[in-house]
């Protein structure tokens, strides 16, 4: 959160040192008028301050918007990235009154005395799930409302749990405890019935996502420098899905076939990997798996090697057309 009661997602792994790269997430009511997007009509209240969020998260459409709004009213959070060469929305560390990490809220969940029914219903839920899965508390997280200890009686149960191989293992344990009748899955569209992050634990919906561990973090802002090419679409593919269930997804993909005549490229142009910013593309593709992908083929160069590759990036903030589909 910061000092305007602005509270962004930060996003990614690579960061300038002074600040994070981050989404808007909750707007304080009273800069409503600043921003002509279509809110939700229910309402959060942090610490006496009424918050609002966007109807649609994620879309091109909102990104541009709240970067043209930051850019004339507080262009503290608007920075030029030098290896993007392009305005990205950030939150400068010395504008963060507070930072909420998912595996201190859990902590401090755990140390609430006198703790309310959701309080109840998620700690119960993510020690079930600890217990089954053999995955220590400590690799467990929790976000959304009830980390920021602004959720209802009706609010949804957002967790995480830490490590690519923590994550798979709980995916096995949950598919477990339906099979049981102790959890249902949720799904709303094919997307959700592809990635299974969503369920329902009693009378509750929770949805679970994965955090990298310090040790697979394997870049820093600075190292590679990303340049845009072209939009391309074609079917590849995914070859290796370890990194698949983080945010940005990344799918190591091969057997790239464009789907029209401009996504043909040359041999040293054919990207080795899809990178997904839109959270819904999560862990949707399985090694072997087929996959359509529309996205921007991007240059990346790594600086202290002098090494080039291409990857295609889905969720550039600049087209709505962007996306990953399942064969």
């Amino acid at each position: 959160m910061t000092e305007e009661g602005f509270i962004f997602n930060v996003f990614g792994y690579e960061h300038p040192h002074d600040r994070a790269f981050a989404f808007l997430k909750y707007i304080p009511s009273r800069f409503k008028k600043l921003f002509p997007i279509d809110f939700l009509e229910r309402t959060w209240n942090y610490n006496n301050t009424q918050l609002l969020r966007a109807e649609k998260l994620y879309t091109a459409q909102n990104y541009q918007t709240f970067l043209e709004i930051f850019r004339r009213n507080f262009p503290v959070y608007v920075y030029f990235c030098p290896f993007r060469k392009k305005e990205v929305i950030s939150a400068p560390l010395s504008s963060v009154k507070k930072v909420y990490v998912p595996r201190d809220c859990l902590a401090s969940l755990c140390s609430v005395k006198r703790k309310d029914s959701l309080q109840k219903l998620m700690l119960e839920l993510i020690t079930m799930l600890s217990h089954e899965s053999s995955i220590g508390m400590e690799d467990f997280g929790v976000h959304g409302s009830v980390a920021l200890g602004m959720h209802t009686s009706k609010s949804d149960m957002d967790f995480v749990v830490y490590g690519s191989g923590n994550f798979r293992r709980l995916e096995l344990t949950i598919d477990k405890l339906v099979e049981r009748g102790k959890l249902a899955y949720v799904f709303g569209n094919r997307l959700d019935a592809a990635r299974k992050f969503k369920g329902r634990y009693r009378d509750r919906i929770f949805m679970y996502n994965a955090v990298r561990k310090p040790e697979e973090k394997d870049a820093s802002y600075g190292v590679f420098r990303y340049s845009p090419k072209s939009h391309v679409d074609f079917q590849c593919r995914v070859r290796d899905d370890s990194e698949a269930m983080f945010r940005p997804a990344i799918y190591k993909i091969d057997k790239y076939e464009p789907t029209n005549n401009v996504s043909m490229l040359s041999d040293d142009q054919i990207p080795v990997s899809v990178v997904s910013m839109i959270g819904c593309y999560r862990n949707i593709a399985r090694k072997d798996g087929l996959v359509k992908v529309s996205g921007m083929l991007e240059q990346v160069e790594n600086l202290a090697t002098g090494n080039i590759y291409h990857q295609v990036v889905v969720g550039t903030g600049t087209s709505e057309d962007e996306h990953i589909w399942l064969v």
